[in-house]
């Protein structure tokens, strides 16, 4: 017997707080036995209801509930060549870096979610970004942008500023 869309949308919620990683829309499709596009259709209505679904490039993620980290965030600027230094040198420090942000003239910021927390995200991330010949979101800013990092201790996160520094990725403060 077909679930209800109500029943299944609860479903999906319970799936995405039962998991503290994100969960792709294929793997979510499966799981309900519905088509990736329902999800997509699910998640959005779900998110209109105020639910604080994230989309990653690993998968959804619900924050509602989750333990919060310490987290910071850098104001950094690098060429598209630095991508992947900037990316590791947060992530063998111990930090993980939640997003990308910019600030648009027209659309004012833009967030793109990265959920990157080890070497084997970063290659996955750096994999789909040389594929797909995409810009980065910083090339609409010069190489300007927001990276909000979480890590475990806020001695990790001084850390990943003076390495970060020392680089010279992160913006002067003068």
């Amino acid at each position: 017997m077909p679930v209800d869309a109500e029943e299944r949308r609860e479903r999906l919620l319970w799936l995405l707080r039962e998991r503290e990683k994100p969960v792709s829309g294929g793997n979510l499709a499966e799981l309900l036995g519905v088509s990736r596009q329902v999800v997509v259709h699910d998640i959005a209505i779900l998110r209109a209801k105020g639910e604080d679904i994230m989309a990653t490039p690993q998968g959804y993620v619900l924050f509602t509930g989750m333990k919060r980290k310490p987290c910071k965030v850098f104001a950094v600027r690098h060429t598209p060549e630095e991508i992947e230094d900037e990316l590791k040198t947060i992530i063998i420090y111990g930090g993980k870096v939640l997003d990308v942000i910019v600030e648009h003239p027209l659309y004012g910021e833009l967030r793109g979610m990265l959920m990157l927390a080890s070497l084997a995200d970063l290659q996955e991330f750096m994999t789909k970004y040389r594929s797909y010949e995409a810009k980065p979101l910083s090339a609409l800013t010069g190489g300007v942008h927001l990276h909000s990092v979480e890590a475990d201790n806020e001695q990790r996160l001084l850390t990943i500023e003076e390495e970060l520094r020392k680089k010279n990725y992160l913006l002067d403060e003068a």
